[in-house]
């Protein structure tokens, strides 16, 4: 058992963070307030590989490993975590659905692009009336010659209205329940595609987030993914893997706010000393500290065994469970130690503490992670 990184991973770390501190930090401040994702960075991720961390080089990806795909997402949410939830939900969702299911020819044809980041990819799954019951989706897709013509509302679709391409979940068997969802991919521009009115969030305010409509929305055939009737199973095994990016993503947002509280407690004096000099902010920050530590570590650990093609369903859920839960009360403790000021918006700490409560929802809440370590530990 070896803990200590490897070269190519360093070297991955080093990169990602050179990048955010130099072309995301100066400018989070602005985007969060204008409340809509920079287009304009897409080309810089790109060029670097983030828009296709994991995927083959010959679908155009860095072929990077699960753990090398943590570490970006964690270096990304240190500085701004609303950037790295749009490159986790690109990668982690609707490139990694394609990925993980699409035939070659589907690969080919929109895999390529997602891994080049020639245009970002969304994922809708969540409706209205079907959140944590995913199985209760009541969107349709039915068979009407060479097409599929899909009609519904998702809702929380992250990129919708951006995006090149959406991967929606629909019910093409009413009476075979999870067994009749199946997935498909429609693109954008297709006729009775439409995004929704733009959510207005508390937190993750520069990641675009609004439903997608499907009014009569006419797909051809060879745009069903991974076979009818697969769409819920297939799902969930892409939620799985993508709990590992959200955990990393948690990690890093808590990393963030460590950063500032410490950076914050040395140079803000009271009493005549620094903060940091009082055993009650020592106390924090050491608790901060190993909670980060620990969450990292079971990221890792669920990363590593993806890398090794081994089952992650709990490893996953227990790392997305304890990281994103570490995160709200490293922000929350990040907030306290700023005092005053960490209730403003000159210093990092009110962002952070608002990005940070979606991810103990997004991609499963707390609750549905503990049913789901639970059921794996009683079958």
């Amino acid at each position: 058992m070896d803990f200590r990184p490897t070269e190519a991973e360093e070297v991955t770390r080093r990169a990602v963070r050179e990048f955010a501190e130099r072309e995301i930090a100066p400018h989070v401040t602005d985007w969060d307030e204008a409340q809509a994702f920079p287009v304009e960075l897409l080309a810089q991720l790109a060029e670097l590989g983030l828009l296709g961390i994991q995927f083959p080089a010959r679908y155009g990806g860095a072929g990077l490993s699960a753990v090398e795909y943590c570490i970006c997402i964690e270096e990304l949410a240190r500085v701004d975590p609303t950037i790295a939830l749009t490159v986790a939900a690109h990668n982690g969702l609707a490139a990694a659905h394609v990925g993980m299911f699409g035939s070659e020819a589907q690969k080919e044809r929109w895999l390529t692009p997602l891994a080049r980041g020639e245009y970002l990819g969304a994922w809708a799954l969540t409706e209205p009336g079907a959140g944590s019951d995913a199985g209760s989706l009541r969107a349709r897709a039915r068979a009407d010659g060479d097409d599929w013509v899909l009609d519904g509302t998702k809702t929380f679709t992250t990129h919708a209205g951006l995006a090149g391409l959406t991967v929606v979940m629909a019910v093409t068997d009413p009476t075979a329940r999870r067994h009749g969802i199946s997935a498909f991919v429609v693109e954008r521009g297709t006729p009775g595609l439409s995004a929704g009115r733009k959510e207005s969030k508390l937190g993750m305010r520069a990641s675009t987030t609004a439903d997608t409509r499907l009014d009569g929305c006419r797909v051809p055939r060879d745009h069903l993914l991974g076979g009818e009737g697969r769409g819920f199973a297939d799902a969930m095994a892409v939620l799985d893997a993508g709990r590992i990016g959200i955990a990393a993503l948690a990690v890093g947002l808590a990393q963030g706010a460590f950063d500032a509280a410490r950076r914050h407690a040395a140079e803000r004096t009271q009493f005549g000393r620094p903060l940091a000099s009082f055993q009650a902010i020592q106390w924090k920050l050491a608790d901060m500290a190993v909670g980060i530590d620990a969450a990292r570590l079971l990221t890792y650990r669920a990363a590593f065994l993806k890398d090794q093609g081994r089952p992650t369903t709990r490893e996953s859920s227990m790392a997305k469970l304890y990281a994103s839960e570490v995160a709200v009360r490293a922000a929350g403790e990040c907030v306290q130690i700023h005092g005053g000021y960490g209730f403003v918006k000159d210093y990092p700490a009110e962002k952070l503490y608002r990005d940070v409560k979606l991810l103990t929802i997004g991609e499963g809440t707390s609750e549905i992670q503990r049913l789901v370590i639970a059921r794996q530990y009683l079958g």
